[in-house]
């Protein structure tokens, strides 16, 4: 069985992905079980000495005054969970709250939380057996970080809520016992260590932006198809224009889109036809290296963040000093998802003007929406009407959820950061995006089709072949959201770029 192992250090973007997606074991490396048993240890002396510490023997939020009793801490935790699970909506998917619970575990395992190895334990165990929680997607603010949805996934470790086992919905108890594995009475300071953290939107995160850096590569592809669909010139992508500015995304597209087009027919040079294509062909490198840039500097805050310890307070055993800060904030996050929302809806943007750019004669010369017989066919008509409506609702869903922020807990928590609306937001751009690409790949092989001389470039061949033997020619009108459905779970799968690239290389 293939394992990722957590020390709350080294997890990387693809390691998320394989257990999230791939059912990856989870297991704590040695060292994480010996930082996790002496933070305990700490915290039950602070217990045992009845120290007044936040989190350990108070309560939270505003009622961080209130001082708990001994007697009491048991009964607090529980009070905890299920006052704070509050989210509503669609549950999660599956492989977010997969990759939800192994960052939580993964930040536990930092030994900076004081919670037992037993209770950690029993959340890996969850992970491993396919005991998902039934999370609501809203309801958070993004700080005191994921809190109301992360009390969603801690009912179930205590034999409430709801979980999802072997395909049923079921309550938390049944899945736990079908499973067996031992529910926990949660004890001082381990609530507030399992719901105080960012692992929602880090886990929605990490997965849209995995997905985002492959449609990058993509969106590369059916630009290149496009390219060819409309003879467009080459010339543009010449390594000196590109030098001369130095933008490390835009290079890359530049290089991406030349060794597509290698030994390409269909492609022009300057002055050949025109002396110079429309943004849309000739800006390839500099709209989508941007949003190449931008999805690099995302993946750099989600690496950061989900080898963070998020929660609060925060235990420094060594030191023998409880800390309290505000290590739960989203706000590194939430910009960051934003951010991705944004370079995404441009990658639609510039892709649907490509698809208009194919299928309106008076600016390819090709036949009217790429249509055999016109009139009789609407051909792609309707397809750049669906492209253009995704677009539209892009630009909606790219107003930056991180400029909001709304005061809770009478106050003390007083500017949150959105952070889990920012990424459901990037992931919802995502799909869109995905959608619009697809509806441009089709697009692109009818143009292709219509044009008398068929020889591909080296990359460009691969990918047009994929999509044909999925998707033939459209002769007459068919029902088309079936190929924009075949298209989209080419893209989707990754078997159009798994392709191109085992016959060109790795694509930056």
């Amino acid at each position: 069985m293939k394992i990722v192992t957590i020390d709350g250090n080294n997890l990387t973007i693809e390691d998320v992905i394989n257990v999230a997606r791939y059912n990856y074991r989870v297991e704590l490396t040695e060292e994480a079980v010996e930082k996790v048993k002496r933070s305990r240890q700490y915290v039950d002396q602070i217990v045992e000495k009845e120290e007044i510490v936040y989190g350990i023997t108070t309560g939270f939020g505003k009622f961080s005054d209130t001082v708990i009793s001994k007697e009491d801490t048991k009964k607090l935790q529980r009070n905890l969970i299920v006052s704070h699970a509050c989210s509503v909506g669609r549950p999660l998917d599956e492989e977010i709250v997969r990759a939800v619970m192994l960052l939580r575990a993964n930040a536990l395992a930092k030994g900076f939380s004081g919670i037992r190895l037993k209770t950690l334990n029993i959340l890996i165990d969850m992970l491993n057996k396919g005991v998902h929680p039934v999370i609501p997607e809203k309801g958070s603010l993004g700080a005191s970080g994921d809190l109301a949805p992360l009390a969603h996934m801690v009912l179930v470790m205590i034999g409430e809520g709801e979980a999802f086992y072997k395909g049923n919905r079921v309550s938390g108890k049944e899945a736990m016992e079908s499973a067996n594995i031992q529910t926990v009475e949660l004890t001082s300071k381990e609530g507030l260590a399992l719901i105080n953290g960012t692992q929602i939107m880090t886990a929605i995160a990490a997965l849209t932006v995995y997905d985002a850096k492959n449609l990058l590569k993509l969106a590369d592809i059916s630009a290149a198809l496009t390219l060819e669909g409309l003879k467009g010139i080459i010339t543009a992508f010449d390594e000196r224009v590109h030098k001369v500015r130095n933008h490390r995304g835009q290079m890359k597209v530049a290089s991406n889109i030349k060794r597509l087009c290698k030994s390409s027919e269909l492609i022009t040079k300057q002055g050949e036809l025109r002396v110079q294509d429309a943004y849309t062909l000739r800006c390839i490198p500099q709209i989508h290296g941007a949003s190449k840039d931008a999805v690099e500097y995302v993946i750099n805050v989600i690496n950061t963040e989900i080898n963070s310890a998020t929660d609060n307070p925060l235990v420094f055993e060594e030191d023998r000093k409880v800390i309290s800060g505000g290590n739960f904030h989203g706000q590194p996050v939430a910009l960051a998802m934003d951010f991705l929302s944004i370079a995404l809806a441009e990658i639609a943007n510039v892709s649907e003007r490509r698809i208009e750019r194919l299928v309106n004669p008076q600016l390819s010369k090709l036949p009217a929406f790429l249509a055999k017989n016109g009139g009789l066919n609407s051909g792609f008509m309707i397809a750049q009407y669906s492209a253009a409506s995704l677009v539209s609702e892009n630009k909606v869903l790219c107003h930056p959820a991180s400029v909001d922020s709304i005061p809770s807990s009478a106050n003390q928590e007083d500017h949150v950061s959105m952070g889990t609306i920012a990424a459901r937001k990037a992931k919802e751009v995502l799909y869109n995006t995905t959608n619009v690409l697809a509806i441009e790949l089709m697009t692109a092989a009818q143009a292709i089709d219509f044009q008398s001389n068929k020889t591909l470039g080296k990359g460009t061949k691969t990918a047009y072949e994929v999509i044909r033997n999925h998707v033939s020619f459209i002769e007459e009108d068919r029902i088309m959201y079936k190929n924009i459905n075949i298209c989209y779970d080419l893209i989707k799968s990754g078997i159009i770029l798994k392709e191109v690239e085992e016959r060109i290389g790795k694509l930056s």
